[in-house]
């Protein structure tokens, strides 16, 4: 068995259950496996967000749960000394609150910044993925509270090794975007349609005119040889959402009547473009 977390950020309404839940399981009293969470200045379930786009004409949000990704291979393990970091059978990686006292390169090891340090007791601490509930035989729910408590069903828990699981099968049916920074190291948590990065515009007559154009036909061709296409839309719009990050594209927008026009841009952002269209 090999317990895991499938985190689906496209279902994420940053209602910070999840994050309530886990203050409300680990701060104020220590568990089987870890001191007391403080209060503050510690996200064991830390809710990541951001604005997206480089136009107020274009705006979205994204928002990624992260917890520990619980890796196959932690670099906080190999960072740690006399076994204060250890991996449990089932993938849950643990720290040990009492060897790792002064360690504090465990806290610099993490690749996603999830292992925090308690300058009062001197110990790194990070999520536990509830392991004490997952041992506990009369702990009714069998998950941690984050999932538990997420009310989008955008964390599923389970075992991985089953095919059969919910989580399995979740991360058989989504878009797996593991974290930039964990490489193509595994890990217990799998994150699911972490945006990338969008294209978008807006498309309109001769200036003069004053309004926008419909239908207008919008290929996106990435320098790697996809080619993206739609048209736009009854406000004169287009998007290409989930490109691949830091990849040229040349955008052809094609109509009846117009000249067409092309431009080029890289995805190293979101980016979106007004284009009026010319004789």
């Amino acid at each position: 068995m090999k317990y895991g977390i499938a985190i689906d950020s496209s279902r994420c309404m940053a209602c910070y259950a999840c994050f309530m839940a886990c203050k409300d399981e680990h701060c104020g009293w220590d568990t089987t496996v870890s001191k007391a969470q403080p209060h503050m200045g510690q996200f064991w379930m830390n809710i990541v967000e951001w604005e997206r786009g480089d136009n107020e004409r274009h705006i979205k949000t994204a928002t990624v749960p992260t917890p520990c990704s619980h890796c196959d291979n932690p670099a906080c393990m190999a960072a740690a000394k006399d076994g204060a970091v250890y991996k449990r059978a089932d993938g849950i990686v643990i720290i040990d609150p009492e060897k790792a006292k002064g360690q504090k390169q465990i806290v610099e090891a993490c690749p996603v910044g999830a292992v925090y340090w308690n300058a009062e007791l001197e110990i790194p601490q990070k999520c536990t993925m509830c392991a004490h509930l997952l041992d506990d035989p009369e702990y009714p729910g069998k998950e941690p509270r984050c999932v538990e408590a997420c009310p989008n069903q955008a964390l599923v828990f389970g075992d991985l090794d089953d095919p059969n699981s919910e989580v399995s099968k979740k991360i058989a049916a989504g878009k797996v975007t593991q974290l930039e920074a964990l490489g193509d190291a595994g890990s217990s948590v799998v994150h699911l349609n972490v945006p990338s990065a969008f294209i978008a515009g807006t498309v309109f007559y001769p200036a003069e005119e004053e309004e926008v154009y419909i239908g207008a036909q919008v290929k996106a061709t990435c320098e790697c040889g996809k080619v993206y296409e739609t048209v736009t839309n009854w406000a004169g719009d287009y998007e290409f959402e989930d490109l691949p990050k830091n990849k040229k594209f040349t955008v052809e927008i094609t109509t009846k009547d117009f000249q067409t026009v092309n431009f080029d841009v890289v995805t190293d952002a979101d980016h979106y473009f007004e284009t009026y269209l010319a004789k």
